[in-house]
């Protein structure tokens, strides 16, 4: 086990897009869901012990949300229950531009956090008010000053296109204003209308107009080109960055190793079983009460199964699937189990074999849902 996320369900307010699991914060259980929280992951180390994580991910709904005395509760909890080394640890908070005060800031460098990741999306006004987000683009800029002010230098902000009423020159502005701020990291990811959010429910109504695919597509281009004349090299589908800051912890995820996940809502990968956490704070608060895990369902994930997650989630790095490391794992050949699949895909150029390595393409990058989707039921 070399990694950890922790989910912090509480936001100031909803954005339209978003379908992680969130609540008001206002009238919530705040301390009791931290000391949950705390005993949750008590729990899970009592019952599967690790030695060393290489990174911890805090995220949300908005960590940041919380109070100073709160968010104090829980870096301690962290730090009193989970085994890392401050030297070595990626440690990363999410925040919202606008909400993480310098007070903020300190308790977190003091904790030992090193990254901070900031939801930005766009640095039009207009874009950000019609999918939700509080921030002005101003709060971008003056976050990231006080970020470093307190000592941050590792910073990564995420971005978004194919939003409503996005123009090109719009997404070119974002990238021009983003870059301009000289981070180490970019992530940009296109939008997905996700069922239960504002987003779903108007396009249900036909009152959503979006970028067409050609467009949207565009947008892609232009950020990957950008990005590679910055120096941000794209290293993960939607991911870029100076040489050694690429995201250590999200690396896990595409890497298909195990991690823990804790909070409401969260889901963990360990000893070959996928867990979801109960969302609903009470029926995740209520098993931990009475010393158990709030496990919501536990999936013993088959062979078949484990050999498509390591495709499609090691084909969103641009180093792709290692054919060696892939036959250590499984025991079988990649070439084999896939045959099919990979000779439709080489025949329509959207992945490569190089240097023992199966990889997209430029044409595969632009239809990588496409690619990831050929892997998926195949047993």
């Amino acid at each position: 086990m070399k990694s950890a996320y922790i989910h912090i369900p509480f936001c100031e307010h909803i954005c339209h897009y978003c379908d992680f699991n969130k609540m008001f914060l206002k009238g919530q259980p705040v301390e009791k869901y931290l000391h949950m929280l705390k005993k949750e992951m008590e729990l899970t180390l009592q019952q599967q012990p690790t030695d060393q994580l290489s990174t911890i991910y805090v995220g949300g709904g908005t960590p940041t949300s919380l109070n100073e005395e709160q968010l104090q509760v829980l870096c301690d909890s962290i730090e009193e229950v989970l085994p890392f080394d401050r030297q070595s640890v990626e440690y990363t908070f999410e925040a919202n531009p606008g909400d993480l005060s310098i007070d903020k800031m300190r308790i977190l460098k003091q904790a030992g956090v090193n990254r901070i990741s900031f939801g930005v999306q766009a640095f039009q006004e207009k874009i950000l008010k019609s999918i939700g987000r509080t921030h002005r683009p101003e709060d971008v800029f003056d976050s990231i000053a006080k970020a470093r002010e307190a000592g941050f230098e590792n910073i990564t902000i995420d971005l978004m296109y194919g939003l409503p009423g996005q123009t090109k020159e719009d997404f070119k502005e974002s990238l021009r204003l983003a870059l301009e701020l000289d981070l180490p990291h970019y992530s940009s990811y296109s939008l997905i209308v996700e069922p239960k959010t504002v987003f779903y429910n108007l396009m249900q109504k036909d009152a959503l107009r979006l970028p067409s695919q050609d467009l949207e597509a565009e947008m892609y281009e232009i950020l990957m080109d950008t990005m590679e004349e910055h120096g941000r090299h794209h290293y993960e589908i939607s991911n870029f960055a100076k040489e050694g800051y690429e995201s250590r912890h999200n690396t896990t995820y595409w890497d298909n190793d195990y991690y823990y996940g804790f909070g409401a809502g969260a889901h963990s990968y360990v000893n070959g079983e996928r867990i979801a956490n109960y969302g609903p704070l009470k029926k995740y608060m209520t098993p931990i009460e009475n010393g158990e895990l709030p496990r919501m369902s536990v999936h013993p994930v088959p062979l078949n199964e484990r050999m498509e997650e390591e495709m499609f989630l090691g084909l969103r790095k641009m180093e792709g699937v290692s054919l060696q490391l892939f036959k250590e794992r499984f025991k079988l050949d990649l070439m084999d189990v896939f045959k099919e699949q990979i000779e439709e895909l080489l025949e329509r150029q959207l992945v490569v074999i190089k240097d023992g390595r199966i990889s997209l393409t430029r044409a595969g990058k632009l239809l990588g849902n496409e690619v990831f989707q050929s892997f998926i039921g195949i047993g």
